[in-house]
């Protein structure tokens, strides 16, 4: 019987509930702006250096110490490549070539990870053609000024880029597709509580129930006119 009484509420005031569901719904449609494009584009990277001489003498296998170096120069190139200063160099090469694209926006649109001795570094920007430039600058900051990041490498590691880059478009995100449906149910809720406290602050007498809970008999009822 309470949720009978809850949905008469709402049938007497449902003028409170539709009015914030119109307002939210107006300003949705009128300030909806079609999410922003954004691409994406990844390169893979192997690093190392030749062993130095006598690097493998107590082991058997020579091979051990170059793969043993590469994680460790992968490890620390992932590091550098999510650092202000790989981001400054990034921007210095996109300069050269007459792009102009800040640190911090490279710096936010670059992430990186590594797999044992391969590095991943991918871009996510909201211009294919731009995007595209940026990767590669990474790619030349990457093989021609690691020994600035890492100056006990000496001449530096060698890098080589196992893809090239293709970029893909990013579809738009979950948020962006339920942005509009979220607030519409919150504006539904406000318009339900928004009806119940009016209701509650009402104190005109709308049914016999209330009549009987307040310890009156009712002897007859008028039906509402049609």
């Amino acid at each position: 019987m309470e949720l009978l009484r809850l949905w008469a509420v709402v049938r007497r005031r449902w003028q409170l509930v539709l009015i914030p569901f119109v307002v939210v719904l107006a300003l949705g449609l009128l300030t909806y702006h079609r999410p922003a494009p954004a691409y994406n584009v990844g390169i893979r990277y192997s690093a190392g250096q030749p062993p130095a001489e006598g690097s493998g003498a107590e082991y058997e296998d020579d091979r051990y110490f170059p793969w043993l170096t590469s994680e460790y120069i992968v490890n620390g190139l992932r590091d550098w490549v999510t650092s202000g200063s790989f981001a400054e160099a990034v921007s210095e090469e996109l300069a050269r070539q007459g792009v102009e694209v800040s640190p911090g926006a490279v710096r936010g649109s670059t992430a990186a990870e590594n797999v044992r001795s391969i590095l991943l570094v991918s871009m996510t920007y909201g211009d294919r053609d731009l995007v595209e430039k940026m990767i590669n600058a990474a790619t030349t900051v990457l093989q021609t000024r690691n020994a600035e990041a890492f100056p006990h490498m000496g001449e530096g590691a060698t890098v080589v880029a196992l893809d090239r880059a293709v970029v893909n478009r990013v579809p738009a995100g979950l948020r962006a597709a339920l942005d509009l449906p979220l607030r519409l149910v919150l504006a539904v809720g406000a318009g339900l509580a928004l009806a119940f406290l009016a209701d509650y602050m009402d104190p005109r007498i709308w049914g016999r129930r209330e009549l009987e809970e307040m310890g009156l008999v009712v002897l007859a009822e008028i039906p509402r006119s049609r």
